[in-house]
C-alpha cells in the first residue's frame, strides 16, 4: 500500500471502532447506582432514614415511642432554648421566613452582618464570614484557595467536606495517619517548592480525640504552609469562653488563619462561617463558589444564631456540666471494662470491630428506649465499627447512669483489668 494512503486507512478504522462501540447501549446511571445500593444492603451497611416525631432536650419521639437520645450534637443544649425560639420567631416575624437570595444580591442582612461580627470578635478573628452548611464552608474555602500544582495534607480522619474541598481545588490531596505529625512533615517536605495547605478537624468527629494543634502550627510556620482547623465539634465545648480548639490550644489567627465552624452543633442552630484575616474573607467572597451561588440563610436563623453565640460565651455552667457528665460516663465505663476510645470531647465512642456487633448493640439499646448510633463502615475503616455516644448539657446524671446499665447488660467486648 503507498504511504500516502495510510492515515486515510487509519482513519478508517477508528470510524469503524467507534460505529462498534456506539452499538453498544450506554451504562444505565440509575440502574447502576440501584445495584450498588443493594450491594451495600447485601453487605448489612445501608444506611437508613429514621423520622423524628418530636424533640424536647434529650427526648426524642420516633415510630411512636418516647427514646432518651445519646446521639444528637447539641453539646450545650440549647437547640430549644427558648431566648433562641424567641428570637428567630421575633426576626421572622419583621423579616419573614427566607432571605430570598444570595449574600451579593440582596440577601445580606444586618442580622447577618451582625452574626459575622459576634462570630469574628469570638473567635479572635478579623472578619467572619457565613455559609449556609458546614459542608459549603470547606468547599468554598479549599475550592477558592487551592489550584493544581498546590499540594494540601491532610489527616486520614478528618471530615469528608475538607477530602472534597482538596479535590474541587484540583491541589495534590496527601493523608497523614491520624494525628501524626512527624507523617504530616514528611508529605510536605516532599513538595518543598509547592503552595502548601495542611487542614484538619479540630474535635474529630468519630473518634472524639482533639488534634494535636500546637504542633501542626509550629510545623506550618516552620514550612511555610497555611493552616486550617475544622472547629465543628470543638466551637461553644471547648477553650475560654468556649471558643474552641483553637483557643484551648492558646492559638491565634497569626498561626491558624483559617477557622471554620459550624452553628448546628453547639450552637443548636444550622449553618457555619469561616473566620480569618480581612484578606482571606475579601478573597472568600469574590472566589468561593458555594458562597456566591448560594440563597443566605434565613435572617431569623441568623437572629437565633447571635442569640446562642452570646449564651454559649456567657452561660460557663453548660461546659462545667457537660465536662461533669463526660467525667461520670468514662468513670462508670472504665469500671465495666467497655471498650473506651481515648476521647475527653462530648464524643464518646466505644469501638467494636465489627459491624454487625454495633448494629446488634444499637438494636439492643433501642429496645431498652436508648438512641445510640452505630457507626460503621465506608464512614469509618472496616474494623473501627463503634457506638458513637454522645453527651449534651441537657442530660442528667440519671441519664447517664441509665445509659451505663444499659450498656452493662449487652454482650460488649471487655477491656482486661
Amino acid at each position: 500500500m503507498p504511504t500516502s494512503c495510510r492515515p486515510t486507512t487509519r482513519w478508517r478504522a477508528r470510524r469503524v471502532a467507534d460505529r462498534v462501540v456506539a452499538a453498544r447501549p450506554r451504562p444505565d446511571l440509575l440502574q447502576r447506582l440501584a445495584v450498588q445500593t443493594a450491594e451495600r444492603e447485601q453487605a448489612h451497611l445501608l444506611r437508613r432514614l429514621r423520622t423524628i416525631e418530636q424533640a424536647e432536650g434529650p427526648w426524642l419521639q420516633t415510630g411512636g415511642r418516647r427514646m432518651l437520645s445519646f446521639c444528637s450534637n447539641d453539646y450545650l443544649g440549647l437547640a430549644r432554648h427558648p431566648q433562641l425560639i424567641a428570637a428567630l420567631t421575633r426576626a421572622a416575624a419583621q423579616e419573614g421566613v427566607g432571605s430570598t437570595s444570595a449574600h451579593l444580591i440582596c440577601g445580606h442582612r444586618a442580622g447577618h452582618a451582625r452574626l459575622e461580627q459576634a462570630l469574628a470578635a469570638w473567635t479572635g478573628r478579623e472578619r467572619a464570614l457565613l455559609f449556609s452548611t458546614g459542608y459549603m464552608a470547606n468547599l468554598g474555602v479549599l475550592q477558592a484557595l487551592l489550584a493544581p500544582g498546590d499540594i494540601c495534607v491532610q489527616d486520614k480522619l478528618n471530615h469528608a467536606c475538607l477530602i472534597d474541598g482538596a479535590k474541587l481545588g484540583g491541589a495534590e490531596l496527601k493523608r497523614y495517619p491520624h494525628a501524626d505529625v512527624g507523617a504530616a512533615a514528611r508529605q510536605l517536605g516532599s513538595r518543598p517548592g509547592a503552595a502548601a495547605l495542611l487542614a484538619t478537624d479540630g474535635v474529630f468527629s468519630m473518634d472524639g480525640d482533639v488534634a494535636p494543634l500546637r504542633e501542626l502550627a509550629a510545623l506550618c510556620a516552620k514550612e511555610q504552609a497555611t493552616l486550617l482547623v475544622d472547629d465543628a465539634h470543638g466551637l461553644g465545648v471547648l477553650g475560654p469562653r468556649g471558643a474552641g480548639s483553637v483557643g484551648a490550644a492558646g492559638l491565634g489567627q497569626h498561626e491558624v488563619p483559617l477557622l471554620m465552624a459550624t452553628l448546628g452543633k453547639a450552637l443548636g442552630c444550622a449553618g457555619a462561617f469561616v473566620a480569618g484575616p480581612a484578606a482571606l474573607i475579601d478573597g472568600l467572597i469574590q472566589f468561593a463558589r458555594p458562597y456566591i451561588y448560594t440563597t443566605a440563610m434565613p435572617p431569623a436563623l441568623a437572629a437565633a444564631a447571635l442569640e446562642a453565640v452570646q449564651l454559649a460565651q456567657a452561660e460557663d455552667w453548660r461546659r462545667d456540666r457537660l465536662a461533669a457528665l463526660i467525667a461520670r460516663f468514662r468513670r462508670g465505663a472504665e469500671q465495666l471494662g467497655l471498650p473506651l476510645m481515648a476521647s475527653t470531647s462530648a464524643i464518646q465512642p466505644l469501638l467494636l470491630g465489627h459491624a454487625d456487633a454495633a448494629v446488634a448493640a444499637m438494636q439492643a439499646l433501642d429496645a431498652q428506649g436508648l438512641l445510640v448510633s452505630a457507626i460503621r463502615p465506608p464512614t469509618v475503616p472496616a474494623g473501627q465499627a463503634r457506638l458513637r455516644i454522645t453527651l449534651s448539657a441537657a442530660h442528667e446524671e440519671d441519664h447517664v447512669d441509665r445509659l451505663l446499665g444499659a450498656l452493662e447488660t449487652l454482650r460488649l467486648p471487655r477491656r482486661s483489668s
